[in-house]
């Protein structure tokens, strides 16, 4: 089975990351979000991957060719981005002679079984309950979990079970003649050819679809998510005290990921921190906080932050002598 996973979009929510990086390559827990995607599946037993790209797309074939040589990799350009269903459609060539394909779209980390997925019979998406249905695609189904009805963000939703962005298509072919009647008689949503509206087109030609409750979803699409995801990733490794790199004067409070070659002194890390590779850190206090390659910081405070590659960070010291009845705020 070939997995296609679409990753073409700018991520305009995460700017200004997504100025200079795909969101696709923006790191959580240690690595990009596409290496958790292709590592879970990959450990499942799919080799077969087929990455649509658009924007920034030659960093992504880079990064993907570079860290899988050993696994069967087709890209396609998805140029103009006009949607999921969209991306889909111009990898039809490598997806036409393919009986049964998964889905997973590439700005979202889904836990879930796999194995289930694909040994339930027909169609079936991956869904999550949520308090706020109208930001995803929503899925409407009967007493028996047959899917009856599928909505892309819509303004009065009657479920609460998104869309998480896994799916098990049981035929390619269906799913393109599909897409290929949202495209020639322009039926868009938010003026884009939404995946969700083809499924919805062949359930009602009678394609019986079912749901599946994924264990845990981080859509990563946003600051406060990114951070969440690798808060939560992070802990799942469990204790790490005994595994974690020393560094001079320097307290490391877990869970933490250090990269490779990183220089650190005179500093508190954690909890929930990363740090990627080729970062120096000098003298500071780092919490909740994403740190990309080739950073320095020094004598800084962070906390709920995510810092790029290849940034410089220099806060403020100050030598003070305070006598008494003193206030001083440095906060504006």
């Amino acid at each position: 089975m070939k997995a296609i996973i679409p990753v073409a979009g700018i991520g305009v929510r995460l700017r200004p990351h997504t100025h200079t990086q795909p969101k696709a390559l923006l790191p959580v827990a240690g690595k990009a979000i596409l290496a958790h995607i292709i590592d879970s599946l990959h450990s499942r037993g799919i080799t077969q991957f087929v990455i649509i790209i658009g924007y920034l797309g030659d960093k992504i074939e880079e990064y993907v060719r570079t860290r899988y040589p050993h696994l069967h990799l087709e890209f396609v350009t998805q140029e103009p981005r006009l949607g999921s269903a969209h991306a889909l459609w111009v990898a039809r060539e490598a997806m036409q002679n393919e009986k049964e394909i998964l889905i997973q779209l590439g700005d979202t980390i889904v836990g879930f079984d796999l194995e289930k997925m694909l040994t339930t019979p027909g169609t079936v998406l991956g869904v999550k309950k949520v308090e706020r249905p109208g930001l995803f695609g929503v899925a409407e189904q009967d007493e028996d979990e047959v899917v009856t009805r599928l909505v892309e963000k819509p303004r009065i939703p009657k479920s609460n079970l998104a869309l998480v962005g896994v799916y098990k298509i049981a035929s390619a072919e269906r799913l393109l003649q599909a897409i290929a009647y949202l495209i020639d008689n322009d039926i868009r949503t938010q003026g884009e050819y939404h995946l969700t509206d083809a499924l919805m087109r062949l359930v009602e030609a009678g394609e019986r679809m079912t749901t599946q409750t994924v264990d845990n979803w981080f859509d990563c699409g946003r600051k406060e998510k990114l951070l969440e995801a690798n808060a939560i990733l992070l802990n799942r490794r469990g204790p790490e005290t005994e595994t974690l790199p020393s560094f001079p004067n320097t307290i490391l409070i877990p869970p933490v990921s250090i990269g490779e070659n990183c220089q650190i002194s005179n500093s508190i890390i954690g909890p929930n921190v990363a740090i990627a590779d080729h970062t120096v850190v000098h003298r500071s206090i780092i919490r909740d906080t994403i740190v990309g390659h080739y950073s320095e910081l020094v004598h800084t405070v962070l906390h709920h932050s995510i810092i790029g590659n290849d940034t410089s960070l220099k806060g403020l010291s100050q030598s003070l002598n305070i006598g008494d009845d003193t206030e001083i705020d440095f906060s504006l």
